[in-house]
């Protein structure tokens, strides 16, 4: 690829990565595209009296899963979510395990900026510790995944090479579970969530005869601000 035209699309996702009104490429302004998500967030020590809805054992990843990158975009989309908000703090791992899993397939130009989004998304290692001492789980229930009509704006107005090839955007809807104890009771919380995944699937050829000759090979670009997705 053109190194020139590499850091123009690069620099577009970040424009967009830092929440800018994108007047060159909406007739709108859109707040937060691709911003990273906030930092704030309470570490939350599963310490309500909500009746515990828990995840079958038999679903529970044994660890830090890598994310499966063949295939449809969306199913892409639900992959990086669940990878996001799918974690254990009894299985001996921690938040830059998690991490890393995205971190494995994410497009290599946005490397640095998606990793600091994916790290808003989980634990500091201090909350890590705190959630570890009262077994604490986490899990996503996904109640829609669309793209947004925003983002279907802004690739009809781009013009060429603004975007990279096969970019596309997913807002997820959904439920947060956390399940863990409070001294020997078992209690979870909920929290209704909502972000957008940003990513690209290009198609290429599949080498197994037996396969579809062509498939998609995806990469995730950015992720929302946490709770402030693209509608």
């Amino acid at each position: 690829m053109d190194p020139t035209a590499r850091r123009h699309r690069t620099t577009l996702i970040a424009v967009i990565a830092g929440g800018l009104i994108l007047l060159t490429l909406l007739g709108v302004g859109v707040y937060g595209l691709i911003r990273g998500p906030q930092t704030a967030e309470a570490v939350d020590l599963v310490a309500t009296d909500i009746p515990a809805a828990t995840r079958p054992a038999d679903t529970w990843p044994s660890g830090a899963e890598p994310v499966v990158t063949i295939g449809e975009p969306e199913e892409f989309a639900v992959a990086v979510a669940e990878a996001l908000f799918t974690w254990d703090t009894t299985r001996g791992y921690g938040p830059a395990d998690y991490a890393q899993m995205l971190a494995d397939v994410t497009a290599a130009e946005e490397a640095d900026a998606a990793a600091s989004d994916v790290r808003a998304y989980l634990p500091s290692a201090e909350a890590w510790a705190k959630l570890r001492r009262h077994q604490t789980r986490q899990w996503l229930t996904i109640d829609t995944i669309e793209i947004p009509a925003v983002w279907e704006d802004a690739v009809a107005q781009a013009a060429p090479g603004q975007l990279p090839d096969g970019a596309v955007a997913y807002t997820v809807t959904g439920t947060r579970h956390r399940t863990g104890y409070w001294g020997t009771d078992p209690v979870t919380t909920t929290h209704e969530v909502a972000f957008t995944v940003f990513l690209t699937c290009t198609p290429e050829r599949d080498p197994a005869p037996s396969a579809d000759p062509l498939t998609e090979t995806c990469a995730l670009l950015r992720l929302s601000q946490f709770d402030n997705p693209l509608r």
